[in-house]
């Protein structure tokens, strides 16, 4: 979502860092990229003028003090990530768990926002956590919105109280009242009450919430957002503020391709937090959301601590310390270690949203867009039909084993051949990261890319220096024969 917004915010800081020594006239030209930026972006005009004006201050009381050279710019950066994570609410804030459970969440929202399918999300969520949520269905009048419901609840394995068949029939409020006596009977310690939404404010679903409100006195009213609307997600939540009132926001579709505008004006200009953030349809792409970890995407820094937390859900202990110690040892990464991590990239989700979240993920994005997510089943399967002697040592591949891996995996031989190359490469991108860091060799294989990419900055590794230019001859046929070599 935050793409175009990112690429230009990236360019800005470039061209700021290049200049060396800032004035305040790089100052003024930097604030007004970043405004443009902004506006293009679909961020509210009074959010945007107020983090330039801030930003323009900060700086320039800044400058003075500053040494020359990419410190500057650098100091400029950490001035813009700070407001930026102001902006998005400045910290992560959890739910308020009741006293005396159960505790009670109410979900609000115009219809098509994604309430539904949020519910369910909401309560996987608390369910890994080892909570016993309840789902409610009082959203009685959309068509089929109790059933869609009970089928979420099914796949999370969660339970649903719908007494009410919905499509217009039964009291929601009813339902929400008798859902809390039910909960409190069978010791759910979480209650997630999905209500009926409508495609425009209006008094009568106001009121109905109102009153859903009055009855179950939830705990935290969340306000569920469709982010691609754009500046109409800011006027929606301002009117259920004034109307119903709600404690945080949970934005939805942040996987789209909207400008993303709502995501950086809705939290400043409701003075609430956003709480969570959906980025998908699969009922797993749903987490806390925290602010720090979407500036740092904005502005092209990547979000490695979700993508490190991802890998700890998907990795298996064993396998990973068995894996530290081969590392820690020097021994050679194999192929079955190889399929070990595709194994645990499957189980993390696309392989184009883990490898947005890398630091400069933008330079790849033209790789990341067209990557193609069934790559990572065809390789698989070609490992899994070589024996375990072929998985150890590559080199025992001649021409028949490879034919006759080929034929197991369904593939061609050469295909077998572009792995096995292509693997050769991980091997010795897992050697450079004994020496400095990486992504992760099945990532980068998976993509296609040379060993050591996105190692370091321009291509050097670290703990690398670049290599120094050679000097020339003095002697001009000799220079020129240099040159040509």
């Amino acid at each position: 979502m935050f793409d175009a917004l990112s690429t230009k915010l990236t360019g800005a800081f470039s061209s700021l860092r290049s200049r060396g020594k800032l004035s305040t006239t790089d100052i003024e030209n930097t604030c007004a990229e970043i405004k443009a930026a902004l506006l293009e972006s679909d961020v509210a005009l009074s959010v945007v003028d107020s983090f330039i004006d801030l930003i323009r201050e900060k700086s320039l009381a800044a400058l003075p003090t500053l040494q020359s050279g990419s410190n500057q710019a650098q100091a400029i950066f950490e001035i813009v990530n700070a407001e930026l994570i102001e902006i998005l609410g400045g910290a992560a804030r959890r739910v308020r768990l009741a006293k005396n459970p159960p505790t009670v969440i109410m979900l609000a929202g115009l219809q098509g926002a994604g309430k539904t399918t949020l519910a369910g999300k909401l309560a996987k969520f608390y369910l890994d956590q080892g909570n016993t949520p309840l789902l409610v269905a009082s959203d009685l009048q959309r068509p089929n919105a109790v059933t869609q419901l009970q089928v979420v609840g099914e796949s999370v394995g969660v339970p649903v109280f719908a007494p009410e068949p919905g499509n217009g029939v039964g009291n929601p409020v009813k339902v929400a009242e008798q859902a809390l006596a039910f909960a409190k009977s069978k010791l759910h310690n979480m209650v997630i009450v999905d209500t009926a939404g409508r495609l425009g404010v209006d008094q009568e679903l106001m009121q109905q919430a109102i009153d859903i409100r009055d009855a179950v006195k939830p705990d935290e009213i969340l306000f569920v957002v469709d982010a691609m609307i754009g500046q109409d997600a800011v006027r929606t939540a301002k009117a259920f503020q004034d109307g119903v009132g709600f404690d945080g926001v949970v934005l939805t579709k942040l996987d789209g391709d909207a400008r993303g505008g709502a995501a950086l004006s809705i939290a400043k200009l409701t003075g609430l937090p956003i709480m969570f953030s959906s980025n998908g349809e699969k009922l797993t792409d749903f987490d806390i959301f925290y602010p720090e970890r979407m500036a740092s995407r904005i502005l092209g820094m990547g979000d490695v601590a979700t993508l490190a937390e991802q890998a700890k859900k998907a990795l298996d202990t064993d396998s990973s310390a068995k894996l530290e110690e081969k590392f820690a040892r020097g021994d050679d990464f194999t192929l079955e270690d190889f399929l070990e991590q595709l194994e645990a990239m499957s189980k993390m989700g696309s392989m184009s949203k883990l490898l947005g979240m890398l630091p400069g993920a933008g330079a790849m994005k033209k790789q990341i867009d067209n990557f193609d997510e069934s790559e990572i089943v065809r390789t698989k399967s070609i490992v899994q039909s070589m024996t375990p002697l072929e998985r150890q040592d590559p080199k025992v591949l001649n021409g028949s084993r490879r034919a006759r891996i080929a034929l197991g995996a369904g593939r061609k031989v050469q295909d077998v051949n572009a792995l096995v190359d292509k693997f050769s490469a991980a091997q010795k991108m897992m050697r450079q990261m004994r020496n400095g860091g990486g992504m992760p060799p099945a990532m980068a294989q998976s993509m296609g890319m040379p060993a050591g990419m996105g190692a370091g900055p321009m291509g050097v590794k670290k703990g690398q220096a670049p290599s120094k230019k050679k000097s020339k001859s003095g002697n001009p046929a000799k220079r020129a024969a240099e040159e040509r070599g």
